[in-house]
This record gives structure tokens, sequence and C-alpha cells, in this order.
């Protein structure tokens, strides 16, 4: 199971520096996404980003808080701009 970011995500950026998996990504400029997003499909699960968003913007995809983020999540690496990463 993957973690998600929600919207209240600041982009202060530790999480990107603790995920084992490099699995957190963001663009620069581009007001249709604008916080990190995690790819559901390296991350491991290990919750050492959401241990560290001083936000606690982050969070396991079964939590009802990330329901309504899960698909934008999804589409930054299907249709968005992550998915020149992947």
């Amino acid at each position: 199971m993957a973690y998600v970011i929600t919207d209240i995500c600041e982009r202060a950026g530790a999480c990107v520096d603790v995920c084992p998996t490099d699995s957190i990504h963001a663009v620069e400029g581009d007001a249709n996404w604008p916080t990190y997003y995690i790819n559901p499909d390296t991350c491991i699960s290990c919750g050492a980003c959401a241990a560290e968003c001083p936000n606690e913007a982050i969070f396991d995809e079964a939590d009802p808080e990330a329901a309504a983020f899960i698909q934008k999540n999804a589409d930054f690496y299907t249709k968005g701009p992550g998915k020149n990463l992947i």
C-alpha cells in the first residue's frame, strides 16, 4: 500500500530527503501540480515520509484523509509531468 500527499503539503522537502526509494517528486512553476507526489508503483510503504512531514500532509492510502488525493497522485505519474520520470 502506498502513501499519498494531500493538499496541505507546503513542499517543505523533508519527505524527499528521507524516501529510500526516491519515490517523491514535484515540478516547479505548474499550478496544476502544486504539491509533492508519491509514485504508487515504487513506494514501499515504509512511512518515513509521513513521519518526517512537518505539515502532517502524508497519509497511508487506506486512511480516509487520503481518499480524495489518491487519483490526483496517480495521475501525476500517468497523465501529468511525472510520467516522464517513470
